[in-house]
């Protein structure tokens, strides 16, 4: 791509940045309080599975003070997911707003509202709880053992089969894949195990509520999808769409946990029963215990490749731990096949079948990733293990059998999200130059096996290659509505949710672009869903490319009505003018600036407001790849790993904004690092999460990272806006395997169970020696 831009490609300070880093209050929990606010508490199940025999809210309700207590005896039975989705919902419908039944540590049991958080707290105690406990399904393996005690023993019609406690089944084929292992020169078998991950934002889940001056609930929420969340409250509740209005402001970290409807039903409802305004704010506790979580997996893949190295079968089969609800089950486990087999599409023979099953442990939803997560960890070990068998180096493996541009996969069209995919033909691909580039600056070729030793400590360099999507295709809409202020300037409205990606910057960059103006002269509105126009929200990597397509085409809108309107006012033909500089040149030098466009437009001949809306669903979803190289050093006495070294070079197409760009890719990494590392909930023997604060769950901090290097390779895809792609989430599928694969270099163990502690690498390493472990 030739064209000179002087908006896109540039690294814009972001619309909110000011606001951002002088505290200004652009939080729901900063924004000032209504009179009368109630404060909720809520009360949490102690047991992973029970049933409540009875429950007494009496001496809570007389409690000086108390304006509410809800339980479910005295709320909506209505069963629905908080999965915010589209609609329909491929999630089961298998929740209500509370239950007589309760299925994990944290599921809900009440909720108090009162005039001070302390007499709300207070209040809790007060309510008498007489459960009867129940046996738990603690496991994977225990939730499918014959005559297992089922999580959901109601009546679940939209779960796949809950007599078996399974919440979702997925599968896909093309040919034979038994027969094409069975006719490989060499196979590989891996079976991985992954852990539960929490996504930890700054901001937790918070929301305030309130009638407006025409009793219409209005609910201000850290949500990242305000449409789905308004038309899920609808139906749990029964309020018409149009009563209620969801208000998303800044937002302090999402990463999947926002895109589920998770505490605005409990505000909605206590406003809609008192009339009063109401806020609730999860502890960290909560947040840990009672959100969402990344789902664990076991993964095995079985890989057959000729002499040569080419591909000739993929078998992937999969068991995922939905937890308690099957809150993005079907979606997730689809994503482990749909974002990983596509990859490598020389391979003639393919299957995917996976199964996600419920257990009383902590709920599964979206997490940043989504699947693709758990599904590359355990294929990029299984070709690292294929090309040790196979004697050749790792990057010529991957280069022989990665697609390319013009390649496509059955997959595509056999593995959806949630149902049937969409054919699709790859539309760009530089990972061959990612992986150049990648492995020159992590210095592959001088590292690699040569286990480098600092006392007791050994280096060694892994690698691995990575796909994602952008958007989900033939799904995902966004919409986009631009209008002509008198002094040229735009104001761009967006459903998008800028939840710290900077979204609201790289949308008005798309949009200036477009019409020859600086960013400076783009005022953007996002996340109301009274003031702006749809948008699925925040998730599937889709807003750069999906809402990114709308913003270019109602922009290209504007911009045709500017130059009809100039060609008026410059008695010009409009094909031959040009728009730049916040003005609109014909050919003879002549030139009238935006403002007199639109003075004219508003006041002045054939009065208008200059200004279009439009809508984008992509019919395919091009993926961003990735390169991704780590050194590590492994301390064969303890067995504790330290990441030296990580390099990224990424193909997102035309990076809209270069320094938001590696600022997503270098988040993402370190997010991934600490998933493989140290982050773990560590549940108990009673299903209890332990890793409940920011003491127990270690998240990396700054000085615990390496130096990340991300080069964002020059790339160009045609059917995004302005050639862009999708970087978001692709970055945290990298550390799991590549540091897998690079501490198998070092040592020469394999780590196929996450996380990568000191002690299960001193016991690997001990057993590889054949000590006792």
């Amino acid at each position: 791509m030739t064209e000179k831009l002087e908006v896109v490609g540039h690294s814009e300070r972001r619309v909110d940045g000011s606001s951002l880093v002088t505290g200004k209050p652009v939080f729901v929990a900063d924004l000032p309080e209504r009179s009368g606010t109630l404060y909720l508490a809520l009360k949490t199940s102690p047991h992973a599975h029970a049933r409540i025999r009875s429950i007494d809210t009496s001496r809570a309700e007389a409690l000086d003070g108390v304006a509410l207590v809800l339980t479910h005896e005295n709320t909506p039975d209505k069963r629905y997911t908080t999965a915010g989705q589209g609609y329909p919902e491929p999630s089961p419908h298998d929740a209500r707003m509370f239950d007589s039944k309760v299925r994990f540590v944290g599921d809900r049991v009440a909720v108090v509202a009162a005039d001070t958080i302390e007499t709300a707290r207070a209040a809790l105690e007060l309510i008498e709880v007489d459960y009867e406990p129940l046996e738990p399904v603690l496991s994977i393996d225990a939730a499918l053992a014959e005559d297992a005690p089922l999580v959901h023993d109601e009546p679940c019609p939209d779960a796949w089969r809950p007599e078996e406690n399974i919440a979702a089944y997925s599968e896909a084929a093309a040919g034979d894949a038994d027969a094409g292992l069975a006719a490989s020169h060499t196979t590989v078998d891996v079976t991985v195990e992954t852990h539960y991950g929490q996504h930890a934002p700054i901001e937790p889940h918070v929301v305030s509520s309130y009638l407006d001056e025409h009793d219409r609930l209005v609910l201000v929420s850290s949500t990242q999808v305000p449409f789905h969340a308004r038309r899920i409250i609808a139906h749990l509740l029964e309020v018409p769409v149009h009563r209620i209005r969801v208000i998303k402001p800044r937002i302090g970290g999402g990463f999947g946990v926002k895109q589920e409807v998770l505490i605005e039903d409990l505000l909605a409802l206590t406003t809609l029963r008192t009339g009063r305004p109401a806020t609730m704010i999860y502890s960290r506790e909560q947040e840990f215990h009672a959100s969402r979580t990344r789902h664990p997996m076991r993964i095995r893949v079985r890989l057959g490749a000729g002499a040569d190295g080419v591909l000739q079968a993929i078998d992937m089969d999969v068991l995922s731990n939905t937890g308690a609800y099957g809150t993005h089950s079907l979606t997730v486990l689809s994503n482990v096949g749909s974002k990983t087999l596509p990859l490598y599409n020389l391979a003639p023979d393919v299957r995917f079948v996976g199964r996600a099953v419920y257990t009383n442990l902590p709920v599964g939803g979206a997490y940043r990733g989504y699947g693709a997560t758990q599904g590359q960890y355990a294929m990029e070990v299984a070709i690292d293990q294929l090309a040790e068998a196979l004697q050749m180096d790792p990057l010529e493996l991957r280069s022989i059998n990665h697609i390319r541009t013009g390649g496509t996969s059955p997959i595509f069209r056999e593995l959806g999200e949630g149902r049937e995919g969409v054919e699709q033909t790859i539309s760009s691909c530089e990972l061959p130059a990612c992986i150049e580039i990648g492995a020159d600056r992590i210095g592959w070729a001088t590292k690699r096996g040569r286990r480098h030793r600092d006392g007791s400590w050994v280096h060694g360099i892994g690698m691995s290659v990575h796909m994602q999507g952008s958007g989900i295709p033939l799904i995902d809409m966004a919409s986009a509505s631009i209008k002509l202020n008198d002094d040229g300037s735009i104001n761009l409205t967006v459903g998008a949710t800028d939840l710290g990606t900077g979204s609201d910057t790289v949308l008005g960059q798309i949009a200036a672009e477009v019409l020859g103006l600086p960013l400076s002269k783009v005022i953007v509105t996002s996340s109301d869903t009274d003031l702006t126009p749809f948008d699925v929200g925040a998730y599937a990597s889709s807003t750069t490319y999906v809402s990114g397509r709308a913003v270019q085409r109602a922009a290209e809108d504007v911009r045709g009505q500017l130059t009809a309107a100039a060609a008026e006012m410059l008695q010009a033909d409009p094909v031959e003018l040009e728009l730049g500089g916040e003005r609109v040149t014909a050919p003879d030098g002549n030139s009238v600036t935006l403002e007199k466009i639109a003075l004219r437009a508003l006041y002045g001949t054939n009065q208008h407001q200059i200004a279009a809306t439009a809508s984008a669903v992509p019919e395919s979803s091009p993926p961003p790849f990735i390169a991704s190289f780590a050194e590590v050093a492994v301390d064969t006495d303890t067995g504790r790993i330290r990441v030296v070294d990580y390099v990224v070079a990424a193909d997102c197409g035309t990076a809209v904004n270069p320094k938001l760009a590696e600022g997503q890719i270098e988040g993402a990494v370190a997010n991934g690092i600490g998933y493989a590392l140290s982050e773990d909930l560590a549940i108990d023997a009673q299903g209890r999460a332990r890793g409940i604060d920011f003491g127990r769950y270690k998240i990396p901090a700054t000085l615990d990272l390496p130096q990340i290097e991300t080069i964002l390779v020059d790339s160009y895809d045609p059917t995004g806006p302005m050639g862009a792609k999708s970087i978001a989430e692709i970055g945290i599928n990298a550390p799991l395997p590549t540091i897998a694969n690079a501490v198998h270099d070092a040592t020469g163990i394999w780590l196929t169970e996450s996380p990568f502690t000191a002690e299960r690498v001193w016991r690997a390493l001990r057993a590889l020696d054949g000590q006792p472990t």
